[in-house]
């Protein structure tokens, strides 16, 4: 039976609890202070995904729309943005060493979800496949390219890995670590179907004559995009909605993703 000796004692946890948040807030330890006071956001970005995030052998910059978004939230700071070169195997263990935020196109997963916050989604974006254009027809579904003889190519350590592991175990999958060139593989034979992001096939479908998405506005899975932020941080993750929600009231957001899938 619970007595009124203990409801109260329960009320005086729950509000010690509550002013101690409260008194934690006021002392300034969010990542937004910390960020402010050094002039500088660092961000972990892979490099590897065209349209979101790309730097290409050679090339001192990054470019890409979640690239063009660190910028933009950096300058709603007035501090620096400083991208910070990971991989999705590492995405992050070397997020939650080193950055701030991570912007790079990172698809939201409850594995995830589990390590850190998620912004607010700002693109729906599910998984599609593509193929060489005359392969079309061959592979319209899942059950489809999961065959003993389609060869399924994938980039290592993110969800397009665990998509293939997951439905497509029947197939030959083949791992290539570069994900800026691993189009070449399916354009020249050597694989037969990559699946990736409707986003991202749309825009390799222009730039490699010859390759076709499947179906991408009918995605295979349904998939949501956010940026990757420090888990427990309420205070940053607010602000950093509040910027999203802003530059795409504007149309900022719309303007960088048009710049970037031309």
């Amino acid at each position: 039976m619970v007595t009124n000796t203990t409801l109260m004692r329960m009320a005086a946890g729950a509000l010690a609890a509550l002013l101690s948040t409260q008194a934690s807030a006021s002392e300034g330890t969010s990542r937004l202070d910390e960020v402010l006071e050094r002039k500088v956001l660092n961000i972990c970005t892979t490099g590897d995904y065209r349209p979101f995030s790309y730097r290409p052998d050679g090339a001192n910059d990054f470019v890409g729309i979640d690239v063009d978004l660190g910028r933009s939230l950096a300058a709603s700071l007035d501090v620096e943005a400083v991208f910070i070169q990971t991989t999705w195997s590492d995405l992050l263990a070397d997020f939650k060493k080193g950055c701030d935020i991570a912007m790079s196109g990172i698809s939201v997963t409850l594995p995830r979800q589990r390590e850190a916050f998620f912004s607010t989604m700002y693109l729906v974006n599910g998984k599609a496949p593509i193929v060489r254009c005359e392969d079309v027809s061959k592979y319209q579904t899942t059950d489809a390219i999961n065959q003993p003889t389609t060869r399924v190519v994938v980039n290592p350590g993110g969800t397009n890995e665990k998509f293939a592991r997951d439905r497509l175990a029947d197939a030959q999958i083949q791992l290539f670590a570069d994900n800026r060139v691993i189009w070449q593989e399916i354009a020249e034979g050597r694989a037969d179907v990559m699946v990736a992001e409707s986003v991202e096939v749309k825009l390799q479908e222009k730039l490699h004559p010859g390759l076709c998405a499947v179906n991408p506005d009918q995605p295979l899975q349904y998939g949501e995009m956010g940026f990757l932020l420090p888990r427990g941080d309420t205070v940053f993750k607010a602000y950093v909605d509040q910027w999203l929600h802003l530059a795409k009231a504007t149309g900022e957001f719309d303007r960088i993703f048009d710049s970037n899938m031309n």
